[in-house]
């Protein structure tokens, strides 16, 4: 497993597929690491002309990169599966930020984790802020009161997983998807989309309100000149738990925070895909992970400084 030993840091080789709004970012991460070296970006198309990149090897084929240890999945959540399947399958971890929350996600780990076991392997899902980091604190809350109820209130703010969905709508050129809190865990969409020409609103609207993403919510879809004039990457969560500890009750928690959607979710990729060298094979959330193989340096030194 690595980790700081004597001074001297086992660097972990970390490949970064996809170059959006999350790969960006976790491009980022990954040079800010200790002991993480950047094996490069994998794209579908490797043309120069990005100066951020100079210096790092943009590849279409990860076997290009050598040896790697694990891949941050950087794509859309509905072709995470597939592709988290083509590396395991090379041996490589995979750690993503699937974001479909119930069976789908139930239906991934069961399936990623087979193959990760065939392939001696790691794979982590769902390693967003949430799912992700939330869940880690939604847990912690109901071990502190283990009876009562969590509200978890999001944004107000834009919605990757929901803004990709909507982009992929036949008709829809550009997209952003706000989420509006509502109270009590109960959320608004606000839904703005750049039609292509002759795309008929009516149906991209009723396509949106009938999508997985969508249909458990309200959702107001509005048609705009310019979806690039209303973007803004900030996020926010309020989780709110009410509940008994032992036979006490009136227990209350509540955890906030404000933050750059994409720029969260690539930290708590990055330090997923350390964890996942410690691991063994198999497919693994964040819930069940040590926190301390998140984290580099010697355990003693972290346990010093955070028990």
């Amino acid at each position: 497993m690595p980790r700081l030993q004597a001074g001297v840091i086992t660097m972990i080789r970390v490949a970064v597929v996809g170059y959006g709004n999350i790969g960006q970012y976790a491009v980022q991460a990954v040079q800010a690491a200790p002991d993480l070296e950047l094996a490069g970006v994998v794209r579908r198309s490797a043309a120069d002309g990005l100066p951020e990149l100079a210096g790092v090897p943009v590849v279409t084929d990860i076997s290009i990169l050598g040896k790697v240890d694990a891949a941050l999945l950087c794509v859309p959540s509905r072709r995470v599966p597939e592709m988290a399947k083509h590396f395991i399958a090379l041996g490589i971890n995979t750690v993503d930020s699937f974001d479909i929350h119930g069976d789908p996600l139930l239906e991934y780990r069961a399936e990623i984790g087979r193959e990760a076991k065939k392939h001696g392997a790691v794979a982590v899902l769902a390693a967003g802020w949430d799912p992700g980091s939330d869940s880690v604190v939604r847990a912690l809350l109901e071990i502190m009161a283990p009876q009562g109820i969590t509200y978890t209130n999001f944004g107000p703010g834009m919605s990757m997983g929901h803004t990709v969905a909507v982009k992929a709508v036949p008709g829809v050129k550009d997209a952003l998807s706000m989420t509006m809190p509502a109270g009590a865990g109960v959320h608004r969409r606000l839904v703005y989309v750049e039609l292509q020409p002759e795309a008929d609103f009516a149906e991209v609207q009723r396509l949106i309100k009938e999508d997985p993403y969508f249909i458990h919510d309200e959702t107001h879809v509005y048609q705009v000149e310019s979806v690039a004039d209303l973007k803004d990457v900030g996020h926010g969560v309020l989780l709110e738990r009410r509940g008994t500890s032992g036979q006490t009750g009136n227990q209350s928690f509540r955890w906030e925070m404000r933050i750059n959607n994409p720029a969260l979710t690539a930290q708590i990729m990055t330090a997923s895909a350390r964890a996942s060298t410690r691991q063994k094979p198999g497919g693994y959330t964040l819930l069940e992970i040590p926190l301390v193989d998140y984290f580099s340096g010697e355990s003693d030194e972290l346990i010093r400084r955070l028990v």
